[in-house]
């Protein structure tokens, strides 16, 4: 899941640092895919209150990726999304499986803020209140020493608030360029991309119909 939806399941919790480690796996391998830590095997390591708030966002975010990942509703609709996009992307590099994933995820979040289920602000509002030296120790104790190259991403992230944006389709497929930008140079064409996101809004309009059963059901898993 993405930024938004892992936010569903703590939209009515206040504490920052927890907010915060729901969504800093994402936030980490978007500063630095090549970055892999695994604070969730080290609790030892964190006596502060805030960084124990930190860890608990982060496992939990682990919880809810597995329980998605692993659902009727993942398996099904990547693979509907797949069968629907890989015409329009034939001859990209990218391949139709990893762009369905992608965009099912943004999908998602899409239609959250669409449906008007979560407060995107009150979500920027809360990680802007997480210290910066406490999020930096937490860090630089997995094992990330180049902490500046994260809290660049970071602070940009916080400022340009992009995923507001999500509610635009256009902006959908252009979210997924960015993503595959980080491994392919030139991952679609232009017509490829108007393809790409005219698919997108018909199976957003479908996917509208039934998609708040999967935040339900793993919200009761989680609880």
């Amino acid at each position: 899941m993405n930024f938004l939806s892992h936010y569903y399941f703590d939209r009515h919790n206040h504490n920052p640092y927890e907010v915060l480690g729901m969504v800093l796996p994402d936030l980490i391998k978007n500063a630095d895919k090549s970055w892999n830590i695994y604070p969730e095997k080290n609790s030892s390591l964190f006596k502060d209150e805030d960084q124990k708030s930190l860890l608990k966002g982060w496992k939990r975010h682990l919880k809810v990726d597995q329980l998605f990942h692993g659902s009727t509703f993942f398996l099904h609709h990547q693979h509907q999304i797949k069968l629907l996009i890989r015409n329009a992307i034939a001859g990209s590099p990218v391949k139709p499986f990893f762009l369905g994933h992608i965009s099912l995820e943004l999908m998602l979040d899409s239609l959250l803020l669409t449906e008007d289920l979560i407060n995107a602000q009150h979500f920027y509002g809360l990680i802007n209140e997480v210290n910066e030296e406490t999020l930096k120790q937490f860090i630089y104790q997995n094992g990330i020493g180049d902490t500046d190259r994260f809290f660049h991403f970071f602070n940009i992230f916080k400022k340009e608030k992009y995923l507001f944006s999500y509610t635009n389709p256009e902006k959908i497929t252009y979210a997924l360029e960015r993503i595959c930008k980080r491994l392919w140079k030139d991952p679609f064409t232009e017509e490829q991309k108007n393809t790409l996101t005219k698919s997108l809004i018909l199976y957003k309009s479908k996917l509208s119909e039934e998609f708040l059963h999967i935040f339900e059901l793993i919200d009761s898993q989680l609880n």
